[in-house]
């Protein structure tokens, strides 16, 4: 299979900074969860470091899918030709509602995921080690954490539906 520059840019989109997501998610999510105060010891440091890092690359990388899916691969999507994936999608009466109902909720939904990631990640750097020892904030960097992953899972799957009905080759 040959990739065009169009097809590279949905792999590095899709499935490179999707991958590292997914992984980064689940990492800082488990690093959250297990931050209690009892793990107030010499070796917090290191610890909370890691919590640190693992959010604010999940922040860094959603931000770099927002961008690309928005400003690389979006006009593609979009482009005034017949052959654009969308004019595709709406020239098929049974495809219309990937672009109608789908493309409108995911351009407007992902959004969300950079944003809420670096509420998280703020919530983080602003209280420190307070998140230890207190469960309301530590839950709120929690929540903020899931719907920013929750926002751009909703946006991967509507953006795999879409490019199975119509590419962007």
């Amino acid at each position: 299979m040959k990739l065009t520059m169009h097809g590279w840019w949905t792999v590095v989109h899709g499935f490179v900074l999707g991958a590292v997501f997914l992984v980064v998610f689940a990492a800082g999510l488990l690093e959250l969860l297990t931050l209690r105060h009892d793990s107030l010891t010499p070796e917090f440091g290191q610890a909370f470091r890691r919590v640190k890092t693992r959010v604010w690359t999940m922040a860094v990388v959603v931000w770099l899918m927002a961008i690309t899916g928005t400003y690389v691969s979006y006009p593609w999507y979009r482009a005034p030709s017949p052959d654009s994936p969308k004019s595709k999608l709406l020239a098929v009466p049974d495809l219309a509602h990937w672009h109608t109902f789908g493309m409108e909720w995911k351009e407007h939904l992902t959004w969300a995921s950079p944003i809420l990631a670096t509420v998280a990640g703020f919530i983080v750097t602003y209280y420190g080690a307070e998140l230890a020892a207190r469960n309301d904030l530590r839950r709120a960097a929690i929540t903020f954490f899931v719907l920013a992953f929750a926002a751009s899972l909703v946006g991967g799957i509507l953006g795999v539906f879409i490019y199975k009905a119509a590419p962007i080759l």
